[in-house]
């Protein structure tokens, strides 16, 4: 039996190696997003310096290792048997969850994970001993609800304690330095710089000391006793290193501060949510440390030594270091996690991921109403000064000439996000509170891009709903983890030790296929991103619309054909797939739509008329998508809804209609490809003969209507299908013929060029 429990506690430290690796690649952002939004360096410096601050911050997690232990409940009240069965359905429960999130780029909790599936799973495993054991306790007894409450309040104060300074300490920061901060930079970043890795030195070095594995009690001592000392001198030298370096070189201090900065949040990070990743496992060993020791039955030895205090060893602690740095560097989920929000704290206006809600709609209205209110007590000078400090021209500037290598926004508000994190965290270590680092760094970004005015009337509608829903993903989260944890608890409890080591086996399918899932997923975004990235002149303009142009319309085409086939046969499987092709149609057109803006921005000036035509193009080919999902959607519902099949004759109408729109569609392309806009004559009376074609389709419909020989629901759908071919076959001449306006004008720009 001794065996089987060694095997269970090698499975929890495996289950923490795949922890740790999902749980960097979510919470990378919280120390990343605001070195990489502002573009301080290279990205290798960057990661360089934040996986020494992981390093570092790993050995300032042993005090931290007591929550995981006896934070949620008494250890004291259950045996060795029930405590192995929480661990294990804790650790595969947050692996599947933590790698779920990290596969769909929202930036999720591991403290709240963590925390939420403890408290299921030991109220699982409290639940089955009162059911199970009349001399049971009160469940209150069995779960450390004090310090579970504590911990879940400091998690949501944490969320509006982050947030509010997040604003008051980027408005006033703002309004000192403004968006032009170069000149005021020189005179008074030494002082900036000096306050700001001060404060990180005190919270870090004087508050999270003693969570520190490898400090002595008498060096502990000395700190707590020359803290004031401490910060004088740390503000003195500082403030000295960063005037001689403003003084004989170049460098740019806001840069070094970020830098710092991005080093210190990474440690807080490390030395706050290691317990997260490892602290559960470690419990599980020291657990069976213990229990070897006694050597009374698994489920007769009550696990009274984890309420003592218990000191981590800094090997461990390491190692897990090692680990989640390996995992920062190879990780790609956690780009997409840093994207989510990158994107709704950058400071330019664009393509929007998240949509507009009535809260958002009316919360903005309401607080624009406010701020109006209050600012018209304001003296004029005083507002027109603010005004100035909150002009985004400079800013604004800068991006045009850097194109895409422009940040999604500056030094001033990235020091503020990396310092402010740091501290708020590190204050939290230093009370043994497992702060949520993802709630903290994301508000706090979220609060100074909103004094930022990075919100402005463009955006803030959907800024506010995708903070709203990244929230709303955090509480599910919480529900989630808990739930979870709670049904694995039972699970594992009844099903014994064979199910232990099936679940671990379905936790790593689940693993594997969201990795290729995710996989998947950053090839079709990196498409997309390359197709953005490369549509920044002529050629490449042009080189890109036409294979997007004759890509989507050899898809229209075969779906046309086999839509109405899959209608003629009531093949209700294959119009189900065929609408799923139509779907990503129109998400592809839609996303070349979205992005004119930010391609049109980088054009040169020389390229409007082609630019002109470009837009063009792409309205017309949104519209040839939307009339296929017309003849695609009512088709699938026909069938979808048992209403009756066509006649013989509506099918052998639509078939001749289909091959012909297939010969159309073929020809439009082949002008395309090879730039043949001489056979659009040809092509005009193709289409002329189809729409002939269409409309007496249509006097046979009246016909059959008025002599009673079909139903409303299929001359509705019969009458929809020719409508929609209609169209598409007017919208698809209109294409080629800017197509061909978009061609010739950048053959003229290029001949106006040579001479």
């Amino acid at each position: 039996m001794n065996t089987i429990y060694l095997i269970l506690v090698i499975v929890l430290f495996l289950t923490a190696i795949s922890d740790l690796i999902v749980g960097v690649s979510n919470d990378a952002v919280n120390f990343l997003n605001s070195a990489i939004g502002a573009k301080v360096s290279s990205f290798r410096l960057i990661m360089a310096v934040a996986a020494l601050g992981i390093i570092v911050g790993a050995t300032f997690s042993s005090g931290m290792m007591e929550v995981a232990r006896k934070g949620i409940f008494h250890p004291q009240h259950f045996y060795f048997s029930e405590i192995i069965i929480i661990f294990l359905a804790v650790m595969i429960t947050d692996v599947i969850l933590l790698d779920l999130f990290n596969t769909f780029g929202m930036p999720t909790s591991t403290t709240v994970s963590i925390v939420f599936e403890l408290l299921g799973a030991a109220v699982a495993i409290s639940v089955i001993k009162i059911i199970s054991d009349p001399n049971a306790l009160q469940i209150n007894e069995y779960i450390n609800t004090a310090k579970a409450l504590a911990i879940i309040s400091g998690i949501l104060l944490s969320v509006v304690i982050a947030f509010t300074t997040g604003v008051i300490i980027q408005y006033f920061s703002r309004l000192i330095f403004s968006f032009d901060y170069e000149k005021k930079i020189k005179r008074y970043g030494a002082i900036w710089g000096g306050l700001a890795i001060t404060s990180i030195t005190y919270f870090i070095l004087v508050k999270g000391a003693s969570g520190a594995s490898f400090m002595s009690d008498e060096i502990k001592a000395f700190i707590q006793e020359k803290t004031l000392i401490i910060i004088v001198v740390s503000f003195v030298a500082w403030f000295l290193i960063l005037q001689v370096i403003t003084l004989l070189t170049r460098m740019n201090i806001l840069k070094f501060i970020v830098l710092v900065g991005t080093f210190a949040l990474a440690m807080a990070f490390a030395g706050n949510d290691l317990v997260n990743f490892i602290g559960v496992p470690l419990a599980g060993y020291e657990s069976y440390k213990s229990f070897i020791a006694s050597g009374v039955p698994a489920d007769e030895f009550l696990m009274a030594g984890l309420a003592g205090k218990i000191k981590t060893p800094t090997f461990f602690l390491l190692i897990a270091g090692i680990i989640m740095v390996v995992t920062l560097w190879t990780s790609k989920k956690a780009k997409s996690v840093v994207k989510t929000s990158l994107d709704l704290g950058r400071q330019k206006e664009g393509y929007e991921r998240f949509g507009s809600t009535y809260f958002s709609r009316s919360l903005v209205r309401n607080t624009s109403n406010i701020v109006r209110n209050i600012e018209s007590h304001f003296p004029k000078k005083i507002r027109q000064r603010i005004d100035k400090s909150f002009d985004q021209t400079p800013f604004i500037k800068k991006q045009k000439s850097l194109k895409s290598e422009a940040p999604a926004f500056d030094l001033i508000r990235a020091s503020v996000t990396l310092v402010l994190s740091s501290v708020l965290i590190s204050f939290a270590t230093s009370l043994k509170l497992p702060l949520s680092t993802t709630y903290v760094t994301f508000m706090v970004a979220m609060g100074t891009s909103l004094a930022d005015r990075a919100w402005g009337r463009e955006s803030a509608v959907y800024r506010i709903t995708g903070v709203i829903s990244v929230i709303g993903g955090w509480f599910f989260t919480a529900f989630l983890a808990f739930s979870s944890a709670f049904i694995m608890g039972f699970i594992i409890y009844y099903g014994g030790f064979i199910l232990i080591f099936f679940l671990i086996a379905f936790a790593t399918f689940v693993v594997y296929r969201t990795h290729s899932l995710h996989k998947k997923r950053m090839v079709q975004s990196l498409a997309k991103e390359a197709t953005t990235l490369s549509v920044l002149t002529n050629s490449t303009i042009e080189k890109n619309c036409t294979s997007n142009i004759t890509q989507i319309l050899s898809k229209i085409a075969e779906i046309y054909i086999q839509t109405i086939e899959g209608l003629s046969d009531e093949n209700l499987r294959k119009l189900r797939r065929i609408y799923k092709e139509v779907e990503k149609i129109n998400l592809k057109t839609k996303d070349l739509k979205d992005n004119i803006g930010a391609i049109i921005n980088h054009l040169e000036d020389s390229s409007i008329e082609s630019g002109f035509y470009y837009v063009q193009v792409l309205d017309y080919l949104r519209e040839i998508a939307h009339s296929i999902t017309f003849i695609s959607k009512p088709s699938l519902e026909h069938v979808d809804n048992h209403h009756k099949a066509l006649l013989p004759v509506q099918i052998e109408e639509f078939k001749e209609i289909s091959e012909k729109t297939e010969e159309f569609i073929q020809a439009v392309n082949d002008a395309i490809k090879k730039q043949q806009y001489t056979e659009l004559p040809n092509i005009i009376e193709l289409q002329q003969l189809i729409l002939k074609m269409v409309d007496n389709s249509r006097k046979k419909q009246v016909k059959r209507i008025k002599s009673n020989e079909v139903g409303t629901r299929n001359s509705m759908l019969f009458l929809g299908i020719l409508s929609e071919t209609k169209n598409l076959m007017l919208q698809t001449v209109n294409m080629l013929k800017s197509h061909r306006d978009f061609s010739l004008s950048l053959l003229k720009l290029v001949e106006t060029t040579i001479e």
